[in-house]
């Protein structure tokens, strides 16, 4: 007997529409019509878990998937997306073919917010063997870069403007700057917080019962016991990494500073049902946990008039209970007058704690330069300090101490522009949002908008083409893509300019003693990307091209000029045609 189609089970036909590509379900359901009669809403629902992980907020989709299939449009949701997955990736490819328009491409691709990252992943995961694989990985990551960055700086602006922001959240908010492709965004730091305190939970079967005091203890000793605060005691206390939360909590060591200690703590300890804040103590955080209303902290009902109860504790360093008195004895000590002492002992707001957070990450870095520590190189340091030190400088922007005073934050611009104008071109238009109108009525508004103008219209010129067909132009030897070393600073980097003799002004000639080189003046100079991301102009003279292995950072930051490395000819595979046609 011959079976067709139609006589196989409901569920095998099911399975099968499950299987197959989502463009051909419209094929598949005209050859055989009962493809028809199975619920489409289901089907569609699967095909959105599974082709797209992360949507944008106003989706709610945890609460669409809790829903009855049919109660939403799971098809248009699916070809809303799809649609936008075909338009992300036209943007992106616009973005490789030419240097021109970059910004303009990557703010069409952030309007679709945090739908976007599925698609950059993607990208971002291309193959090695892609024909530009560098370029692909560079400008996907850049975006994606930006992506996270507007979700951080919209959660810390909403702190500015006096709307509620839990403090996993605005902590988190700093991971965002350093988190490319790992795990860490904000629903995931909410998400890990959920088990651990389910851990706590399946542990401690008895902890519903118990007082506010002893539920407090037992959530400190699963933290410190799971590595989820402190810092190891062999490693340096500022480190960098000790100031993220969303590392803090996926690190197999402890490397969570007092504030991000007391940050999981608080956060977990709410999921118990405890009132617990950080305090805004001098040079250590510590949690304050609050007694119930009409309740001690051991849990036993008050007498009316009676003073609420709190506790504090210290989940840096220990699980026990830490003595007001012991507080107060150090605020002494530090010479903080008495009527000061329950500022400093009270609990301090989000605001405060995102302030403190950057100030620890400026240190980390001003710590780490000074001490001339080179133990974690430009290729594996993770987080980067770029990133990072970009993040306390939008943090500390946003929310400075006095919110009223116009100039508050100013100080911090030219070093953000800075930033923005070497690494984070993609941002132009997060600091039109969010940076600008912090300043209305003062010159510093003025400022910005013609830096950001200035910035715009260097995007959108074309570049000037530099063919090699000129007699002048024969006298450069190297070439755009060429890896060398520095003969003097040993440093590596790769060629992507070149002028046939300096270009430079007669003042920065003379400050680098460009006349008192062999070749002087009249010699080749190359435009050079460094391995430790700065960009420098450099003699022909100081080029050495002999082989050596290139450092795994330079291969990583080629990808803004080069496609890809070709290991025959040792060489980057240019990316900027349109400016060096014959390189």
């Amino acid at each position: 007997m011959t079976m067709i189609l139609t006589d196989l089970p409901t569920e095998i036909l099911y399975q099968i529409l499950l299987s197959v590509p989502p463009a051909s379900i419209p094929t598949l359901q005209q050859v055989c019509h009962k493809f028809n009669d199975l619920s489409q809403p289901l089907i569609w629902r699967h095909h959105c878990q599974k082709h797209f992980k992360y949507w944008r907020p106003e989706h709610d989709i945890q609460t669409n998937y809790a829903q009855a299939p049919a109660k939403v449009d799971w098809k248009r949701l699916f070809q809303t997306r799809h649609l936008g997955d075909r338009k992300i990736s036209q943007r992106l490819e616009n973005i490789l073919s030419s240097q021109t328009g970059r910004i303009e491409q990557s703010e069409n691709i952030l309007e679709y917010g945090y739908n976007a990252k599925d698609t950059l992943l993607r990208h971002l995961h291309v193959r090695d063997d892609a024909e530009d694989v560098l370029a692909r990985r560079y400008y996907s990551d850049a975006v994606l870069g930006a992506v996270h960055r507007i979700r951080a700086i919209e959660e810390w602006s909403k702190l500015r403007e006096g709307q509620p922001v839990p403090l996993e959240r605005a902590l988190a908010a700093f991971d965002q700057f350093v988190l490319h492709d790992r795990d860490g965004d904000l629903e995931e730091t909410s998400t890990r917080l959920d088990d651990v305190a389910e851990s706590i939970r399946f542990q401690n079967r008895e902890i519903s019962e118990v007082s506010p005091q002893e539920k407090a203890v037992l959530i400190a000793k699963y933290l410190l016991s799971n590595k989820l605060t402190g810092v190891e005691a062999d490693t340096e206390y500022h480190n960098l990494q000790n100031s993220f939360i969303a590392l803090a909590l996926r690190s197999d060591e402890r490397a969570a500073l007092p504030l991000i200690s007391v940050g999981v703590f608080c956060a977990v300890a709410k999921r118990f049902g405890l009132a617990a804040e950080p305090c805004g103590f001098p040079f250590h955080i510590y949690a304050i946990v609050m007694a119930p209303e009409g309740y001690d902290i051991e849990g036993r009902p008050l007498s009316d008039g009676s003073e609420a109860q709190q506790i504090y504790m210290d989940p840096f360093r220990s699980d026990k209970v830490v003595s007001k008195s012991d507080l107060v004895a150090q605020l002494k000590a530090m010479g903080i007058a008495s009527i000061e002492h329950e500022a400093h002992l009270g609990a301090a707001s989000t605001a405060d704690m995102v302030r403190r957070t950057a100030r620890n990450i400026i240190t980390s870095i001003q710590s780490t330069r000074h001490n001339h520590d080179l133990s974690i190189s430009a290729e594996t340091a993770y987080p980067e300090s770029d990133g990072a030190l970009y993040s306390a400088l939008w943090a500390l922007l946003l929310l400075p101490e006095e919110i009223a005073a116009r100039s508050a934050g100013a100080r911090y611009l030219p070093y953000m522009l800075d930033h923005v104008e070497k690494q984070f071109l993609m941002d132009i238009s997060l600091i039109e949002k969010f940076a600008i109108p912090l300043f209305e009525g003062s010159h510093h508004n003025e400022q910005l908008r013609n830096t950001i103008r200035v910035i715009r219209a260097g995007d959108l010129m074309p570049k000037t083409v530099k063919p090699r067909n000129s007699e002048t132009s024969q006298s450069v030897h190297f070439k755009v893509g060429q890896v060398f070393r520095h003969r003097r600073y040993t440093y590596q980097g790769v060629i992507t300019g070149w002028d046939v003799e300096c270009a430079a002004a007669e003042s920065w000639m003379s400050q680098m003693g460009v006349d008192r080189l062999s070749r002087g003046r009249h010699q080749s100079f190359y435009h050079v990307l460094v391995e430790d991301k700065s960009v420098r102009y450099v003699a022909e003279e100081n080029i050495d091209d002999s082989q050596f292995d290139v450092s795994t950072s330079l291969m990583s930051l080629a990808g803004r000029h080069f496609k890809r490395w070709d290991e025959p000819s040792r060489m980057f595979i240019s990316n900027i045609k349109d400016e060096y046609p014959d390189d």
